[in-house]
């Protein structure tokens, strides 16, 4: 079980926000949270509504999903009560300053624009527009992404409750501060491109020590895959578990020696840090661009 004191973080399964849902803008993680409403039971295709720049996207999203769909932004915030802002961080200020005014008091606005501060939004919303922002990571996509999220200033606990709801629908969810989501971006923002990584690493070992170059990659995924569920459903140190499999003189150990010889706790404590503070930067950047544009 998660240790006293660590963040909010829950399993799928949370009921739903019991709004309709407007994603504006329907790339690859809006299909990703369309899929994992749908397929949770967490919301009717009915309520979910999307609306993108191209024509071919939205009928994709329409035939498989049977959601609405719209190249109408005003009409899709017109019809949502929970806005979910899913474009291109460098179109977030196009974006709101067209359909900024359409947003209504009674409105949630969720953003996952990464990098784009709550400050930013706010100023570019309504006067006590309720906002949160998230940083999911890419494996929502197979409705295990690890997302974080943080209240804007007029954010309420209702408001928080629905965004926890939306995201467990595509994995596990936190609840941080926001000066913490650049360190979460470095993390589990960046951290599928490590693992993936790591993997294919393994993939080539086994392919040096004989086996095909498709079982390696089969076994290397699944190993990944089964180690992380271990250390979830369980709750156990990772230390514990793998003093399970570290016998005396035995494999895991020699395997062991080897990766501490060659850095590689050091290399991905390193990888988070200069991942992060490359977030800040950019989170610094889009901030003053969007500061600059409001002084003009």
């Amino acid at each position: 079980m998660p240790k006293k004191g660590a963040p909010a973080s829950r399993k799928r399964g949370a009921r739903s926000p019991s709004a309709s849902v407007g994603f504006l803008g329907g790339g690859n993680m809006a299909g990703a949270l369309i899929l994992g409403l749908i397929q949770s039971k967490a919301i009717t295709p009915s309520r979910i509504l999307a609306s993108d720049v191209k024509k071919e996207r939205l009928a994709h999203l329409s035939k498989t999903y049977g959601i609405h769909v719209t190249m109408d932004n005003h009409a899709l915030v017109r019809d949502s009560e929970i806005v979910v802002l899913s474009v291109k961080p460098q179109v977030v200020d196009k974006v709101l300053s067209v359909i900024g005014p359409d947003i209504r008091k009674d409105q949630l606005v969720v953003s996952i624009a990464a990098g784009v501060p709550i400050s930013a939004l706010e100023a570019r919303l309504p006067a006590g527009t309720r906002v949160v922002r998230t940083m999911p990571n890419v494996a929502a996509l197979a409705l295990a992404g690890a997302t974080a999220i943080s209240a804007g200033t007029h954010a309420t606990q209702k408001d928080m409750r629905a965004a926890t709801a939306l995201f467990e629908a595509v994995g596990r969810v936190v609840t941080l501060d926001e000066t913490l989501l650049d360190a979460v971006t470095g993390l589990s923002g960046s951290g599928p491109a490590y693992v993936m990584l790591m993997i294919d690493a393994l993939a080539d070992g086994g392919v040096k020590v004989g086996l095909h170059r498709d079982t390696a990659l089969v076994l290397a995924a699944q190993t990944v895959f089964g180690a992380a569920k271990l250390l979830l459903d369980t709750g156990e140190h990772p230390g514990r578990l793998k003093d399970m499999v570290t016998s005396p003189g035995g494999t895991a150990i020699a395997g062991l020696h080897t990766l501490e010889s060659g850095g590689l706790r050091r290399t991905l404590i390193d990888a988070v840090e200069v991942a992060s503070k490359r977030a800040a930067e950019l989170g610094a950047l889009m901030a003053a661009k969007m500061a600059a544009k409001t002084v003009d």
